[in-house]
C-alpha cells in the first residue's frame, strides 16, 4: 500500500509580524522626529553650532594680534631697546595669554581669558605711547605696516566679539522658552558664558590704533586783553598878557 505523508497543521508564518514591527518602529520614529521638530530639538542644533562657530571666529582674530607682537616689540626695541620694562609687559602678557586653554563653556575659564586679553591690549596701547618720543621709529615702514596690521585687528576682535556676544544671547533666549526649555533640559543644553561687557557702546567701537600722527600740540590760552588807561587831557592854553 502506498505510504502517505502526515499533515500536521501548518505553522504560522512570521512575516506579517515582522513587516508590523517594521511598519510601527517607522511611525513611531516620524512621530519622535516631529515632536523633537515642533519642541525645537533642531533649532538647539542649530544655534549652538552658530555659537561654534561664531567662537572659532573670536579665536582667530585674537591669534592674529597675538601674532602681531613679536614682529612689533622687535621693532620697537630697534629704535628704542632702553625702553625695557614696557616691552617685557608686553611680552609677559602675550605669553599669559598663549598660556591659557580657554573653555567657552566654561564661566571661570572664558573670565580668565578676557582679562588675560584685556592686559595684552593694555600693554600694547602703553608700548604705542612710549612710540610717540622716537620720529624714526615712526617713519620705518615695517613699523608703519604693522600700525595698519594691527589697526585691521583690533577692529575685526570688535566685529567678532559682537558677533559671539549676539549668538549667544541668541541661544540662551531660545533654550529658556517654552516648550524649548523641555527639551533643553532633557538633552544637557544649558545656558552659555558670554563676555562681560561693561560699556556697550566701548565694545561696539574698535580702539583708535594711532602711532602715525604726533599729537596735537596743546594750545596756550589767548592772552586776556590789557586794561587801557584813560588818555590824558591836554593842559589848557592860558591867554598871553596884554602889553601895557
Amino acid at each position: 500500500m502506498p505510504s502517505h505523508a502526515s499533515t500536521g497543521p501548518a505553522l504560522p508564518t512570521c512575516a506579517p509580524r515582522s513587516r508590523g514591527l517594521l511598519a510601527a518602529r517607522a511611525i513611531i520614529t516620524l512621530l519622535m522626529t516631529a515632536l523633537l521638530s515642533g519642541c525645537g530639538y533642531n533649532s538647539i542644533q542649530q544655534k549652538d553650532e552658530a555659537v561654534a562657530a561664531a567662537w572659532s571666529q573670536v579665536i582667530n582674530v585674537y591669534q592674529r594680534r597675538a601674532d602681531l607682537v613679536p614682529n612689533l616689540v622687535a621693532t620697537v626695541r630697534g629704535y628704542a631697546s632702553h625702553e625695557q620694562q614696557v616691552l617685557t609687559q608686553v611680552t609677559e602678557a602675550r605669553s599669559r595669554v598663549g598660556s591659557i586653554n580657554v573653555n567657552a563653556d566654561d564661566p571661570a575659564s572664558l573670565a580668565q581669558f578676557q582679562a588675560a586679553q584685556g592686559e595684552l591690549q593694555s600693554a600694547i596701547g602703553r608700548l604705542l605711547v612710549v612710540t610717540e618720543n622716537y620720529p624714526q621709529l615712526k617713519a620705518d615702514q615695517n613699523f608703519l605696516q604693522l600700525q595698519a596690521q594691527l589697526e585691521g585687528t583690533e577692529n575685526r576682535i570688535t566685529v567678532e566679539r559682537q558677533r559671539y556676544i549676539q549668538a549667544v544671547q541668541d541661544y540662551n533666549t531660545f533654550i529658556r522658552q517654552f516648550p524649548t526649555n523641555l527639551t533643553a533640559m532633557v538633552f544637557g543644553h544649558d545656558a552659555k558664558p558670554n563676555f562681560t561687557v561693561h560699556n556697550e557702546q566701548q565694545i561696539q567701537t574698535a580702539p583708535k590704533v594711532d602711532f602715525g600722527q604726533p599729537a596735537a600740540p596743546q594750545q596756550m590760552p589767548a592772552p586776556l586783553p590789557q586794561q587801557q588807561l584813560p588818555q590824558q587831557q591836554p593842559a589848557p592854553q592860558l591867554p598871553a598878557p596884554a602889553n601895557g
